[in-house]
């Protein structure tokens, strides 16, 4: 699959994923309307908004990126209603031919952890047949609790060819309580970098890894470092737009093939119409403001990588 993301990355020319993380002050009124007369103002009708939300977004940009990633807590909050507007998503991003970054950081040991690569990412047999339950082909997933945590994912990206984007160094403000603490006189992001890249090293593709990180576009320094730290394993960097990176800060990020990172805006693209710069879409044409905003994003990651 990190075969795959690279070559849509080089045919679309865009380095970028779409956060579908969808909330309900992001969705149009007249798709929430027509949602609630359908189901009631219910967890239905609120699932029944996401999809449409959603679904709308997609058509309008599919074209211009290689991968969406939606956030599971955005669809989980509304139970099973919400669960199954999660998986109508992944299917018809898939539909669209882009790949699909299950945005679920998980994090557990033992079985636990095999059961969420499972029904994420890989397989479960149900008498005779086997399902592939959400069908991601990439997960984000938490190290917290070390190589218990991390292998039995590792082992499924093994089987199925998925991948995995492992949270290293995350653009939240107080992620340097932890991840900045000096472990052996360096930083703990650091250490983690190098596990992430000896995990790495065991499933490679042509170029890159199965296995990534999560490098937060709020640190463009420490991008820089974790860059050496893990030549060969693609990064995802959240932190873009709304969070305040923007792409001078994304060079570092990148190794000198142009490739090496892909970059997440999620409300920047998918709230692009309340945005004064994509106002004049309005709330009935909030594709196309989001199309508008992806096309603006890409020509600034371009003229950043003019530096490389």
């Amino acid at each position: 699959m990190i075969d795959k993301l690279v070559e849509k990355i080089r045919k679309t020319h865009a380095p970028i994923v779409a956060g579908l993380d969808p909330v309900m002050s992001f969705i149009p009124e007249h798709i929430q309307k027509k949602a609630f007369e359908e189901y009631g103002e219910t967890l239905e009708g609120a699932a029944e908004a996401i999809w449409q939300f959603n679904k709308g977004i997609v058509d309008c940009i599919y074209d211009l990126i290689p991968a969406v990633k939606p956030q599971i807590a955005m669809y989980e909050q509304f139970g099973i209603p919400g669960l199954h507007a999660f998986l109508k998503t992944v299917d018809y991003c898939h539909k669209k031919d882009l790949i699909v970054i299950g945005d679920i950081k998980r994090g557990d040991i033992g079985s636990t952890s095999t059961a969420y690569a499972a029904g994420h990412i890989g397989t479960v047999k149900v008498g005779s047949k086997i399902y592939h339950p959400f069908g991601e082909d990439f997960v984000t997933v938490n190290p917290y609790l070390g190589t218990d945590g991390v292998k039995p994912f590792v082992d499924v990206c093994k089987e199925e060819k998925k991948g995995l984007f492992i949270l290293v160094k995350t653009s939240n403000p107080s992620s340097g309580e932890f991840q900045d603490r000096i472990a052996d006189g360096r930083p703990l992001y650091e250490l983690v970098g190098e596990k992430v890249a000896q995990w790495g090293s065991e499933c490679m593709g042509t170029s890159y890894s199965y296995i990534g990180a999560v490098v937060g576009a709020t640190y463009p320094e420490m991008g820089k470092i974790l860059r050496r730290i893990m030549p060969k394993s693609f990064i995802l960097v959240p932190g873009y737009g709304a969070q305040g990176g923007k792409g001078k800060d994304l060079v570092h990020f990148f190794n000198g093939d142009g490739l090496g990172a892909i970059v997440n805006s999620s409300r920047g693209i998918i709230a692009a119409y309340q945005q004064e710069a994509y106002a004049q879409f309005g709330a009935e044409h909030f594709g196309e403001a989001s199309r508008a905003a992806v096309e603006a994003m890409k020509q600034d990651i371009d003229h950043a990588l003019l530096a490389l």
